[in-house]
């Protein structure tokens, strides 16, 4: 992981006491909520439904056992001793007083964390693959990548007033769990004769213009990203609309220019600036990169793994949905459910926090990760562990087993704590969950990503899910659109949106539906939802969806 540095220290005390000073003027009535507003969300303050929230980066989701421990810690004694892990890879605590941020800063500080550019119209938490460092597919490691573009767009004096608030990913590997289509700049890690560069993809967004990003750049050499990096940004400051937010994202510059315009004019500026990096940036990459040594692997005998396996059905069916392959000999990925049947997609209390700082410190290496998909990943877990380790988690509530299939959902916060949100989405996450529990049918339905977003904005990734719910207010009710066909991974697309809203108490039986459907018409038990919806379109879902609208064309 990398280390704070002389510098990094000081900047970051910097920037709290500065932001202790601006707090102190707002409670003393100095300053007002709209002129707070830009320097709070500089920070990572919002103003929720009902309290201030913040937001706390994690960047690339990498995070050690002290600093999972920090974030317990604000949990009890500055909130209600939980916290929620959002899709940007960020913790969020949703019942702050004002008074109290500064002092919760301060504390982030101690274990190299803050709170910088979580919000506003900049360069947001750089994101990254869950499992990059680890990943047997995996080209190289992109955190170094991800940790070099962090520093260089903090603070970049070019780039705290852009547009709009701009997004970037990256993946090491051609199997994309970074979601790299849907934002701002997506990096995929290509070769090219036996040298790795970046695929560049520009333009994709969510929320109510839903957009795939393009590929700008096929292959280009790691030394050149920043200064390209730049060029992009530089073009779109410039040529982004600022007369209407809802046009302002980079995506609708691309559309409206076209990729062609784009590209020549991210080239007419790369090209003037890139002597100004002088290699200084790659200079730093070393010193970065160096910072991302594997940890010092173990040798062990996995006797005690394959023995619970073949002997613990329980055992087994976690080990089958939660680890994934490593590329270290005799170690696994743990993905660690935070999606119990019925539970809050995302949050972690104080307790489960520190049992995986726990674990991550006497299993793991020292290191956790946050995925996109609101879990914690365990990146560096030998098998000889596992059985130890699942049994842990099984006392703290920690053991689900259901990565990828039905309860495994994004959901935002909806309108049980987000001023934006037209309708709730944590409530119908829960009733899918515990409606499939019920019915036994979870492990049978096999990979199906459903994700839940209650407003427009789309910050529960619908648009992307196998099935998409998009809540909206309708003349003062709660109405839930369905979007099938969507896809998160290196073959991306924007789901279809299926017809009419559902209320609130239709919907789950409308999802019901639509699962049964596809459970008599997938061709065998390894075709999944997407496979099935691709082969054969939305007919038949449509028609399981509305059989009233079937029963009435047919009489």
């Amino acid at each position: 992981m990398y280390a704070y540095n002389a510098f990094d220290t000081s900047f970051l005390a910097s920037r709290n006491a500065q932001f202790r000073a601006q707090v102190e003027r707002r409670i003393a009535g100095h300053l007002t909520e709209d002129e707070f507003k830009p320097l709070r969300l500089m920070n990572g303050v919002y103003l929720q439904l009902h309290a201030y929230m913040l937001r706390v980066a994690i960047p690339y989701g990498t995070l050690n056992g002290g600093q999972m421990n920090m974030l317990a810690r604000l949990a009890d004694t500055y909130d209600k001793g939980y916290g929620h892990f959002t899709t940007r890879q960020n913790i969020q605590y949703n019942w702050p007083e004002l008074r109290d941020i500064p002092d919760m800063l301060d504390e982030l500080g101690t274990v190299e964390m803050h709170a910088i550019q979580t919000s506003g119209n900049t360069i947001r938490n750089v994101t990254a693959d869950h499992f990059a460092g680890a990943a047997a597919d995996e080209i190289a490691d992109p955190r170094p990548v991800a940790e070099l573009i962090r520093q260089w767009s903090t603070d970049h004096p070019e780039f705290q007033f852009l547009p709009r608030k701009f997004k970037v990913a990256v993946t090491g590997s051609m199997s994309d769990r970074a979601v790299t289509r849907a934002h701002d700049i997506g990096l995929r890690m290509v070769e090219r004769d036996g040298v790795a560069g970046f695929e560049v993809i520009v333009g994709g967004g969510l929320g109510r213009t839903p957009m795939l990003g393009k590929v700008i750049a096929e292959f280009l050499p790691r030394e050149d990203l920043l200064p390209y990096l730049e060029a992009i940004v530089s073009v779109y400051n410039l040529l982004g609309r600022r007369d209407n937010k809802y046009k302002a994202r980079i995506k609708i510059t691309v559309h409206e220019n076209g990729l062609d315009k784009i590209r020549d004019l991210v080239n007419e500026r790369f090209i003037a600036i890139k002597a100004r990096f002088s290699g200084i940036d790659q200079e730093q990459f070393k010193v970065i990169e160096a910072s991302f040594a594997p940890p010092a692997f173990i040798a062990a005998d996995t006797h005690a793994y394959d023995t619970t396996y073949k002997s613990s059905p329980v055992f087994r069916g976690w080990a089958d949905t939660n680890l994934h392959a490593h590329k270290a000999d005799g170690y696994s990925i743990v993905t660690v459910s935070l999606k119990a049947h019925g539970a809050t997609p995302g949050d972690a209390t104080s307790a489960q926090m520190r049992v995986l700082a726990d674990l991550a410190q006497r299993f793991g290496h020292d290191e956790l990760r946050i995925s996109h998909e609101q879990n914690v990943i365990l990146p560096y877990v030998h098998k000889s562990h596992l059985p130890e380790l699942h049994g842990i988690l099984k006392k703290h509530g920690l053991a689900t087993a259901n990565i990828g299939l039905i309860s495994d959902i994004i959901a935002c916060p909806g309108m049980d704590y987000c001023a934006l949100a037209t309708a709730r989405s944590i409530p119908i996450a829960q009733q899918i969950a515990t409606r499939f529990d019920d019915l036994k049918l979870e492990h049978e339905i096999g990979e199906l990503k459903i994700k839940i977003s209650g407003c427009i904005n789309a910050c529960g990734h619908h648009h992307v899910a196998h099935i998409g719910i998009l809540g909206l207010d309708r003349a003062g009710v709660e109405s839930y659109q369905i979007t099938l066909g969507g896809d998160h991974t290196e073959t991306a697309a924007i789901g279809e949106r299926a017809g009419p809203g559902f209320s609130a108490d239709d919907i789950i039986p409308a999802i019901e539906r639509l699962v049964e459907a596809y459970l008599a018409i997938r061709s065998s038990g390894e075709e999944a939802f997407i496979q099935t919806f691709r082969r054969l379109g939305m007919a038949p879902f449509k028609a399981a969806l509305y059989p009233e609208k079937e029963q009435a064309d047919a009489a």
